[in-house]
């Protein structure tokens, strides 16, 4: 017989009621309204999005992570830097940044306390705003993106503040030479991939592991 969950907190958002529960030593869902945000059994496009961007990153390299989750993309970028890498980490949600430093810090191995990092509790776009504006963000060598909500064909985000032409400029403004924009997907989006193109990236899909339940991984580096 499975071993029941346990809620080890719950915050009301505008998207629904935000819970964290548990089940034993390593089982842990992150929810939204119901519906599973992030497994902690199933999370290996989170590892492949920082394995893809940080792996062979030279000595001051410079990393955005927009959304934390459960900690695990951020866990694996941290441990591939070098030790003098430089890791802006994004999140909206406070809640979030509460439980990865409390009760998932077993999970993430203390990811919030890394020296490297700096965390900015706010939305990924604003971030970006001031590395694309040359503020004291500064530019990146790899700007990853694994947010709740990836790229989706089944809603219009031809004009999406996130997924859209406008962030995409934004994104490459915000690169420094040579740098990628990394995007974890539920699924692969044709018409994100379109919009890339367009924006004047070379776009590489990559869908981690093996089995019918692949989430993708998206790489775009802009064009010269």
């Amino acid at each position: 017989m499975a071993q029941p969950w346990t809620i080890l907190d719950r915050v009301e958002t505008s998207a629904g009621v935000l819970e964290l529960r548990r089940r034993g030593v390593d089982d842990v869902l992150l929810t939204v309204a119901g519906r599973v945000l992030m497994n902690s059994r199933a999370n290996r496009s989170e590892i492949a999005l920082a394995q893809l961007t940080c792996t062979n990153r030279a000595p001051g390299a410079a990393v955005l992570v927009g959304g934390l989750g459960l900690g695990y993309t951020l866990r694996a970028a941290l441990d591939l830097l070098p030790a003098d890498a430089r890791v802006v980490l994004a999140e909206i949600d406070p809640a979030i940044v509460h439980w990865c430093r409390t009760h998932v810090a077993d999970l993430n191995r203390n990811a919030l306390d890394d020296p490297r990092l700096e965390l900015h509790v706010e939305d990924v776009a604003c971030t970006l705003g001031r590395g694309a504006g040359g503020g004291r963000d500064g530019r990146f060598d790899a700007i990853l993106f694994d947010l709740s909500e990836g790229p989706s064909t089944k809603s219009r985000q031809a004009d999406h503040p996130l997924y859209g032409p406008s962030m995409l400029r934004t994104v490459r403004a915000a690169l420094r030479p040579g740098g990628v924009f990394a995007v974890w997907s539920e699924q692969p989006c044709p018409p994100f991939e379109t919009r890339l193109r367009r924006a004047g990236y070379r776009v590489e899909l990559t869908r981690p592991g093996r089995g019918a339940l692949r989430h993708a991984v998206y790489l775009a580096h802009p064009a010269a």
